[in-house]
């Protein structure tokens, strides 16, 4: 036990310099990951580290669900849920039926439970992989929130698809009628269990004396809690920890109203996602030699190029979907017309964005290794294994490399009208001062007069909404470029840094406290994150 935690910390610890290259590189992370798991399973020696297939699922799913659910924004959520309700549940039954009928045509001695349960395994793309590759490239808000919002629910439905697959190859029977109307049971109850938990999850955050240590390790716990109760009833758990997460995700500006703990709770999150993520992809290089090993009758040539023709097969299926999918509702739904047209080219992004990631490598792992009756092995375990990885590893690095690429290539603009952050970011700025000095003019007009320090801050919001009026007219004036744009973060960046540096030097000169140089400092970082944005993707 001891040698395989010291094992898998040293595999991490080359794993996180993987990932600082690739930050330097400029290339998404999960692609390194892909590419380390498959470098770990090449390192001779290397002892197998064997964990129970349902503790995968239970330990890495949960969180990385909550996760996807905390960043999804419930307006632009609901704004486009056609597009991502065609994507989440259409794509993933479709992409899932062709697999298994395909997998069974190509591959001798796949049957069609097998087949649903590789559909399910590899119809959901990866919200984490494509947000990382499409960072800081010129792709359409509405893109963006589509595959942000389709990765949530397809995560969903692809496990549901999962399980119903899994419990065919185990019993032996499958009936397609019982399983359409088992299917709206386990998911509606699920949501109505992850809905009645974080009602509870609430009520302890909003009414309870927590504090931000105690918030986070309670927004940790929550996803396994929704998780395992529904579960336990038997209905889907996956359902409640993407419903649960939705509803406090969308209250938690009542719940989590101080900056320290909502830096406390990013912090938390940003580490824990990202070191399952690493974990999942290192797991998956310490089993690669014995899944290579047990193929048995099928040589890893064979396996490959079967791994190949799926990886070509889910590809093309999510092109062909995703341009009539984009335009057909605008000819059948007269509210669709409304929108402005996505083109060719905002639907050829979210086809190429189509990644295989963790939940896909996550969900194959937790196949259990034997059947129910424990004396039959669970038939092709290693050869699905395979191809899940082989799928993960060519829509990774082959469409994650090209990726940005393609989007400079065809010159993509946004489609929709949306205003500049700078302006947002004013016009913001602006509402809440107003609201500030309204307040204070109605409840604190004396203490203004009397007190200097009052009458400080009173001045202090006065000249404040000046100057952000005047910056928001000359932002509506002047269509400020991209590269003046960049410049002036630049330097803003770099004045933040000539700031800390002297807040360095304060703090040996002693003569100001140290918790008043960290309340500074903090302010600073809240500064710097407002224009580097949050790294959580």
């Amino acid at each position: 036990m001891h040698d395989s935690i010291l094992l898998v910390l040293a595999l991490l610890f080359v794993v996180f310099l993987l990932v600082m290259v690739a930050r330097r590189i400029k290339i998404a992370y999960p692609i390194f990951l892909v590419i380390a798991g498959l470098g770990i399973s090449f390192i001779p020696g290397l002892p197998l580290v064997n964990i129970d297939p349902d503790l995968i699922f239970l330990i890495f799913l949960p969180p990385l669900l909550y996760e996807a659910a905390w960043y999804t924004s419930w307006n632009d959520f609901w704004k486009w849920k056609r597009p991502i309700a065609m994507l989440a549940f259409g794509l993933v039954f479709f992409t899932s039926t062709i697999v298994a009928y395909a997998s069974v045509a190509i591959i001798p001695g796949f049957t069609l439970a097998l087949g649903f349960l590789l559909g399910g395994i590899i119809s959901p793309p990866d919200a984490v992989a494509a947000a990382t590759v499409l960072k800081g490239l010129p792709v359409p808000k509405r893109a963006l929130i589509i595959l942000e919002g389709e990765s949530l629910v397809n995560d969903a439905s692809s496990l549901i698809v999962f399980r119903f697959a899994l419990a065919a190859v185990l019993t032996g029977t499958f009936s397609m009628h019982a399983a359409v109307g088992n299917f709206f049971l386990v998911a509606g109850m699920g949501i109505v269990v992850g809905l009645a938990i974080a009602h509870i999850m609430y009520v302890i955050h909003r009414f309870l004396p927590t504090t931000p240590a105690i918030d986070a390790a309670l927004t940790v716990m929550t996803p396994y809690l929704l998780y395992l109760t529904a579960e336990a009833f038997h209905f889907s758990g996956v359902m409640a920890v993407v419903s649960g997460g939705l509803f406090i995700s969308y209250r938690s500006h009542e719940l989590f109203n101080t900056g320290a703990t909502r830096m406390n709770m990013l912090g938390v999150w940003v580490t824990l996602v990202f070191v399952m993520n690493a974990l999942v992809f290192i797991l998956i290089g310490l089993e690669l030699p014995a899944i290579i090993a047990g193929l048995g009758d099928y040589s890893v040539w064979e396996a490959l190029k079967y791994g190949l023709y799926i990886s070509g097969i889910i590809i093309a299926l999510r092109l062909l979907w995703v341009f009539p999918g984009a335009h057909l509702p605008r000819l059948l739904i007269p509210a669709a017309r409304k929108e402005p047209s996505p083109g060719w080219k905002g639907p050829l992004v979210t086809g190429w964005a189509g990644m295989r990631g963790v939940v896909s490598l996550a969900t194959a792992l937790s196949i259990p290794v034997m059947m129910d009756d424990k004396v039959h092995a669970f038939p092709l375990r290693n050869l699905i294994l395979f191809i899940t990885f082989v799928v993960i590893f060519v829509t990774l690095v082959f469409q994650g490399l090209t990726l940005p690429f393609l989007v400079k290539w065809i010159k993509i603009t946004e489609i929709d009208p949306i205003l500049p952050e700078d302006q947002q970011d004013a016009g913001i700025q602006l509402r809440l001062k107003k609201a500030a000095l309204e307040r204070l003019n109605t409840q604190y007009s004396s203490a203004a007069r009397e007190n200097e320090l009052v009458g400080f801050l009173k001045r202090d919001l006065e000249s404040d909404i000046a100057i952000t009026s005047e910056r928001l007219e000359s932002l509506e004036c002047v269509d400020t470029g991209h590269e003046e744009k960049e410049m002036y973060n630049k330097v803003l960046l770099d004045l933040y840094n000539v700031q800390r540096k002297e807040l360095f030097k304060l703090r040996k000169e002693k003569f100001f406290s140290d918790e008043e140089i960290r309340k500074i400092e903090i302010q600073l970082d809240l500064d710097e994150l407002k224009i580097s944005g949050s790294n959580h993707h």
